[in-house]
């Protein structure tokens, strides 16, 4: 039986997020003992070399120049790499001390911030349940601030990062590999000065000495990678609609991992804030099917 590529986008979409969520929140977190900007420098270094391989595999380097060329995209590839290196370097600190929950809340809000900032920036249109949608977020956010002690300044900074990040790359069109390959490239400089620094400061984990060790530590390049290929692959196959229902596998991933199995702590103010993110999210959802 022969499948649809419909199907096939569903499929794709639902590995990437469940990756996302569940096997790179397990695994950044399992290897967040050396150190965040560890991680971080071998996270950038890694993802640069593995896309240097696959856009030489692929037989991409012409779009790759192409890009060079444009001086409006590099400009815009050069900030989106502050915003996303910044959001990797939260998103580890949030694994590395156990605030894993707090960044889930960033990635439920996400879709929904993106849905505003395409209104105030885009010209895009809302509808009533959109409305209805960000009104929630801002609601939920302004509860937390009444108690500063649960205020989940990860989980904002993620979404605000990672929200801004998508509006600059949907204002040029660039393939999301050969986008990501000079966003990493950007990232050279300031991955190269935290090596120095940490070999420096004797923080170095990464050693022919420890073979395991060095082989957990690369794999931060394929962990970052293949979920975004099957992502991006699945909104090309099935659209961004149903693509955007799938994504909330994600954060739901990270939630299950930091509530059940890490045991993070869960007070009743962010008990209170999340059923009012999961309604928005559910008013969202609801408004994705209806309209694609």
């Amino acid at each position: 039986m022969k499948i649809s590529n419909f199907s096939k986008g569903i499929i794709s979409s639902s590995s990437g997020s469940f990756w996302w969520g569940f096997l790179g929140t397990y695994y950044f977190q399992f290897i967040s003992f050396i150190g965040t900007l560890e991680v971080v420098a071998h996270r950038s270094f890694w993802t640069c070399i593995i896309l240097l391989t696959t856009t030489t595999f692929f037989k991409k380097w012409n779009l790759l120049k192409k890009v060079f060329l444009d001086r409006k995209k590099i400009l815009f590839l050069l900030i989106t790499s502050i915003l996303i290196f910044g959001n990797w370097t939260i998103w580890i600190y949030a694994v590395s001390t156990n605030k894993i929950i707090d960044a889930s809340f960033g990635y439920f809000i996400f879709p929904i911030l993106s849905v505003f900032f395409g209104y105030l920036f885009l010209k895009e249109n809302l509808n009533k349940k959109r409305i209805v949608s960000i009104s929630l977020v801002i609601f939920s956010t302004i509860y937390l601030l009444f108690d500063l002690s649960t205020l989940p300044w990860v989980g904002l900074s993620v979404a605000l990062l990672w929200s801004t990040y998508n509006l600059l790359r949907k204002k040029i069109n660039v393939d999301t590999d050969i986008g990501l390959l000079i966003e990493s490239l950007f990232m050279l400089p300031i991955t190269i000065i935290f090596f120095y620094y940490i070999i420096q400061s004797n923080q170095n984990d990464f050693s022919i000495d420890n073979f395991t060790l060095m082989f957990l530590i690369f794999l931060a390049g394929p962990m970052t990678v293949i979920p975004l290929f099957l992502y991006v692959k699945g909104v090309e196959l099935s659209g961004l609609g149903p693509s955007g229902l799938i994504f909330f596998i994600t954060p739901t991933g990270q939630f299950i991992l930091g509530y059940f199995y890490y045991n993070e702590e869960f007070s009743l103010n962010k008990l209170i804030s999340f059923i009012i993110i999961w309604i928005a999210v559910g008013i969202y959802l609801k408004d994705l099917y209806e309209n694609n």
